[in-house]
C-alpha cells in the first residue's frame, strides 16, 4: 500500500463540504451471487461475518472520531445483502453509528433487503435496530425470471416479504424491478408492473439491466446460452413505465427512480446533487471535501486491516462540520492503516463535470442559482456551447431556471451526460 504523503497542495474546492453528510455502510455478505452482479458482494464467505461487523464498528468508530462526530441526515445499509446479517448486527452498527456520529432525528435509515430474508422475526429485529425504510431486491415477479436472474425468492415470497415489511412498520417501502431482461416480453414486464403496483410501495426503482463485464450474465450471452436483451424493446418498457407511473401519482424524480410525494431517497439524492457522504466497509466509496477516496476490496484484507484504526489516537475539532485540513488529516490517517485503496484530488472543473452529469438525471435538473452559489459562474457561462447544441438536439431543456432533460433525453441519457465529462477544462 502507497503510504506516501498526499498532495495537499492540490486545486481546493469551490464549494468545500457543508452541512451534514451521508452514510454508507457496505455489507459484502450474499447467500448466492447473482448472474448479473458485479458489485463487491461474495458467496461462501459467512464464517468471516463476527470479524467483518467488528471491522466496520472499528471503520465507523475510527470516522466519527478523526471527524468529530460529524452530522449525519441519511445513513444507507448497501449491498451485498444487509438482510442476511444475523440478528443483532444491523443493531450494532446502528449503536456505533449513533455514539460516533451526530445522527439527525429524522435521519432515513435505509436497509436493502431479499424477499427470502423477511421473516416477522428478522424485520422486527431491523425495525428496533431504527432501520425506517425497506428496500426490497424483487427485481421480477415472474418466477421463470427470477430463476434466470438466479434468485432465491419465487413472485409469491416477495409479496409476502412486502406484506410482512408492512406489518413490521416500515411505512416507507421501496421496491427495486428490472427489464431489458434476457428473452423478457412485454408482457411479463406488465404483469410484474402491475402486480408490484397493486402492493402500493412509497417508492420504486426500475432499472434496464446493464450487462456488465465479466458476469456470468455475459459469459452466458457471448456463448449463446442466454439471448442477447433488446434494446429496443427495453426502451418500449421504459416508456410504459414512466406513461403508467404518472397516472398513478408517481414523481419521476430521477431517471430510474419513481416516488410518491415525499418518499424520494434522500440518500440518493445526496449522491444524484454531488453532496459529501462516506462510505464504510471493503469497496465502500466515499466524497468529503475536495477528496474522493475508496476502501481495499477484499473483506479479509479489510478484516485484517481495519484492526489498525483501533489504534488510532482520537483528533478534536471546534466544529461537527468538518474542515479541509481535518478531513485531510483523517483520509492520511486511515491511508496510513492500509484500509485506503485509492485517493483523488476532485478540482473545480471535475466537481462541475460531475454536478452536471449526476444532477441532469434529476428531473428538476440543475438549478442555475444553485450552481452559481456552488462554483460563482453560471452555468452557461461554463457549458454555454454544449447546452445550446443539447437545446438544438432536443435533449435538454434551459432557461433562467436552470437545465433539464427532455423526455426524449431521458432515454438518451448517456449521450449528454458524455458532453459535460469531456470538457472540465473549460470551468
Amino acid at each position: 500500500m502507497d503510504a506516501r504523503p498526499l498532495n495537499t497542495a492540490a486545486p481546493a474546492p469551490v464549494s468545500g463540504p457543508a452541512g451534514p453528510i451521508s452514510l454508507y455502510v457496505h455489507i459484502p455478505f450474499c447467500a448466492t451471487k447473482c448472474p448479473y452482479c458485479d458489485f463487491n458482494t461474495y458467496a461462501r464467505i459467512e464464517p468471516l461475518i463476527p470479524g467483518y461487523v467488528e471491522a466496520l464498528a472499528t471503520e465507523l468508530r475510527a470516522w466519527g472520531s478523526l471527524l468529530d462526530r460529524p452530522e449525519v441526515s441519511t445513513i444507507f445499509f448497501g449491498g451485498g445483502t444487509p438482510s442476511y446479517l444475523p440478528a443483532g448486527a444491523l443493531a450494532r452498527l446502528t449503536e456505533t453509528i449513533r455514539l460516533g456520529f451526530a445522527v439527525a432525528a429524522d435521519a432515513e435509515v435505509t436497509a436493502e433487503a431479499n424477499p427470502d430474508d423477511c421473516t416477522p422475526e428478522r424485520l422486527e429485529s431491523m425495525r428496533a435496530a431504527g432501520i425506517n425504510r425497506i428496500s426490497l431486491g424483487v427485481q421480477s415477479l415472474d418466477d421463470g425470471l427470477l430463476k434466470v436472474l438466479g434468485r432465491r425468492h419465487d413472485s409469491s415470497q416477495a409479496i409476502r416479504a412486502f406484506g410482512a415489511a408492512r406489518a413490521a412498520g416500515f411505512a416507507n417501502a421501496s421496491l427495486d424491478l428490472m427489464f431489458g431482461l434476457p428473452g423478457q416480453t412485454m408482457a411479463q414486464w406488465t404483469s410484474t408492473f402491475e402486480k408490484a403496483l397493486a402492493l402500493g410501495p412509497d417508492h420504486v426503482s426500475m432499472y434496464g439491466l446493464t450487462v456488465e463485464p465479466n458476469t456470468a450474465f455475459a459469459s452466458d450471452i457471448a456463448a449463446g446460452r442466454l439471448a442477447t436483451p433488446d434494446g429496443d424493446l427495453a426502451a418500449d418498457m421504459y416508456e410504459f413505465a414512466i406513461d403508467r407511473m404518472s397516472r398513478l401519482g408517481y414523481r419521476h424524480y430521477e431517471i430510474s427512480n419513481w416516488a410518491l410525494p415525499g418518499r424520494e431517497s434522500r440518500h440518493n439524492l445526496a449522491y444524484w446533487r454531488n453532496a459529501a457522504y462516506l462510505g464504510a466497509g471493503p469497496g465502500a466509496h466515499s466524497y468529503l471535501g475536495q477528496w474522493r477516496f475508496a476502501n481495499l476490496k477484499s473483506p479479509r484484507e479489510y478484516i485484517r486491516r481495519t484492526s489498525e484504526l483501533a489504534h488510532l489516537p482520537p483528533r478534536a475539532f471546534p466544529s461537527r462540520t468538518p474542515t479541509q485540513g481535518s478531513i485531510l488529516a483523517a483520509i492520511e490517517q486511515v491511508r496510513a492503516a492500509g484500509v485506503l485503496e485509492s485517493v483523488e484530488a476532485i478540482a473545480p472543473p471535475l466537481e462541475m463535470a460531475e454536478t452536471m452529469m449526476m444532477g441532469l438525471r434529476l428531473d428538476d435538473g440543475i438549478d442555475a442559482q444553485a450552481f452559481r452559489d456552488r462554483f460563482g459562474v453560471a452555468v452557461d457561462t461554463v457549458y454555454g456551447s454544449e447546452i445550446r447544441e443539447l437545446v438544438g438536439l432536443g435533449l435538454i431543456e434551459f432557461d433562467m431556471r436552470g437545465v433539464r432533460l427532455t423526455a426524449r433525453g431521458q432515454l438518451l441519457g448517456n449521450e449528454v451526460f458524455q458532453r459535460f465529462m469531456l470538457v472540465p477544462q473549460r470551468a
